[in-house]
């Protein structure tokens, strides 16, 4: 599924009106009815019509307000009550909104304006009455903090336990960031047109967004496809493809073979979740290098994978490079980190592994804390293989040389930059995983839930990441493939324990699962 910022949807309609020759007004006119069929839908239930129910509906001065002025003219033809609350001066209406006012104003309908907060009462008074609430205050082009006297209006309407409907995007919700920056309405429903944004998805928007609905008001496929779109949507749909077919005639040696490196004493579950993932994936071979003193314990808690100890008792350092060498001969993918810990010496092991090999390499925790050391290296793959980056915001900061919060702030603007300039493919995991690739392109994952905040899930997902890579999936799709069904098995578990309470452990369990389900599914 393709996502736009507020700039391609523009540059979309405005191909739409101008080049394409669709009024304006018509796209505005199939937009309100998209959102009637939404509430229909909400209150046509139990043998209702919406004849005698209410409405209620904030309107703004934009294009969006237009759009929530014709869906009051709909409802009133429906037979609905409806009470609209305008946030402007009639005069600051223009273009196809201010059409849309007076196609309402000719209706007979009375509209309450509203200048401060003495209107508020009022409000709640509708509010009270009604059985449904449409957001149209502001629309893809908001930036900022929604102004002051519009805060209570929009705290009541949060408060209700009314259905609201956003039109587009929930007014306070900035478009391309998904940040608010004070308050935003709080949606059941957001029916968003031609194109979901980046808002719904990204920072607050899935807090805000609610079901999202995308209706493509009547723009052709041709309008669409001359807009250089760069963000896509992780589903079903994208992954199965992306599933290796197991050939008849393959064996052990034809399912890919991986090496895994990591682990330290303490930090040996680290190392084994990571290999029980790979298998779980269906990776043929794995080998597993780890410090000697936990070696019989990986070897006895990963009993399919072949463990080598390495030279190094505690913790992994330069001694371990020839016993790695040796293992990465026959090796199609290659990961570094789990259970790792920060041996300065180590760090020039991972620089013969990014500049000596051409296979893939997954790099994660401890080996991204030492690359922030020399971050120069980050660059050191480019034309010699794949880099894949699984850093979480702590760790992308000290490769960035920012903190936490930066990264936070502008997530996908930062994901972005950093693959393009380092010419690696950058997970950076967190709610809404972002999967950027160096060409430019970004995948947004929707899938998990807060369950997965807890430890080892990280190296169930570089497990999994490692698996895919090995059996031939192209590196940029094994990423994606590895953090959409981990977050798709951590919601099959949330659906037995709910939000907290499952582990690592589990999610490694049901990701031969989540995969098979999604292999099922009819084309």
């Amino acid at each position: 599924m393709r996502i736009v910022s507020a700039g391609q949807m523009r540059n979309i309609d405005s191909h739409a009106i101008n080049d394409f020759g669709i009024p304006g007004s018509i796209l505005m006119e199939n937009a309100a009815l998209a959102v009637v069929r939404e509430i229909k839908s909400l209150l046509e239930v139990g043998g209702k019509c919406l004849r005698g129910q209410k409405a209620v509906i904030l309107v703004g001065k934009g294009n969006n307000g237009g759009d929530g002025l014709a869906v009051a003219r709909h409802l009133r033809i429906l037979g609905m009550e409806v009470t609209v609350f305008l946030f402007a001066v009639p005069t600051e209406l223009q273009g196809d909104a201010r059409l849309n006012y007076d196609l309402y104003q000719k209706m007979g309908e009375k509209i309450i304006p509203v200048d401060d907060e003495k209107q508020l009462r009022l409000f709640k008074l509708a509010l009270m009455q009604s059985n449904v609430a449409v957001d149209a205050l502001y629309g893809t082009g908001f930036k900022g903090a929604i102004p002051e006297f519009i805060q209570g209006f929009i705290e009541d309407l949060n408060k209700t336990d009314l259905p609201v409907v956003c039109i587009d995007i929930p007014s306070g919700l900035e478009t391309d960031t998904g940040k608010v920056h004070n308050i935003a309405v709080k949606g059941d429903v957001t029916v968003t047109f031609g194109l979901p944004k980046l808002g719904h998805f990204l920072g607050e928007g899935l807090i805000y967004t609610g079901r999202l609905v995308t209706d493509p008001i009547s723009i052709p496929e041709i309008v669409i496809s001359e807009e250089k779109i760069f963000a896509y949507l992780l589903t079903d749909e994208v992954i199965k493809p992306l599933i290796p077919i197991r050939h008849p005639l393959g064996h052990k040696g034809t399912h890919g073979k991986g090496i895994l490196i990591g682990g330290s004493l303490g930090m040996s579950g680290a190392v084994m979740l990571a290999g029980r993932s790979a298998l779980r994936c269906g990776i043929g071979l794995l080998q597993i290098v780890t410090p000697e003193a936990i070696a019989e314990t990986v070897d006895l808690g990963v009993i399919e994978a072949t463990v080598w100890p390495a030279p190094d008792y505690e913790m992994l350092s330069a001694n371990a490079w020839l016993n790695i060498k040796e293992r990465l001969t026959d090796a199609d993918a290659c990961a570094v980190g789990p259970g790792l810990k920060q041996t300065e010496s180590f760090l020039a092991v991972i620089k013969n592994i990014l500049v000596e090999t051409n296979i893939p390499v997954i790099l994660d925790a401890d080996a991204l804390n030492l690359m922030a050391k020399e971050p120069e290296l980050l660059s050191a793959r480019k034309g010699k293989g794949n880099l894949i980056l699984t850093p979480h915001p702590g760790e992308m900061a000290r490769l960035c040389g920012m903190t936490p919060a930066e990264v936070q702030d502008d997530r996908l603007k930062i994901a972005m930059a950093k693959a393009v300039e380092w010419g690696a493919i950058i997970v950076l995991k967190g709610a809404g995983t972002i999967v950027a690739s160096p060409d430019g392109r970004v995948f947004l994952n929707m899938t998990g839930n807060t369950g997965l905040g807890t430890g080892g899930t990280g190296d169930v997902l570089t497990g999994s990441i490692l698996s895919w890579t090995a059996q031939g999936v192209p590196p940029l799709g094994a990423a994606c493939m590895g953090v959409y069904l981990h977050g798709k098995a951590a919601d099959s578990l949330k659906e037995q324990y709910g939000l907290s309470g499952y582990t690592a452990s589990e999610v490694t369990e049901y990701l031969p699962k989540v995969r098979r389900e999604i292999e099922e599914q009819k084309n």
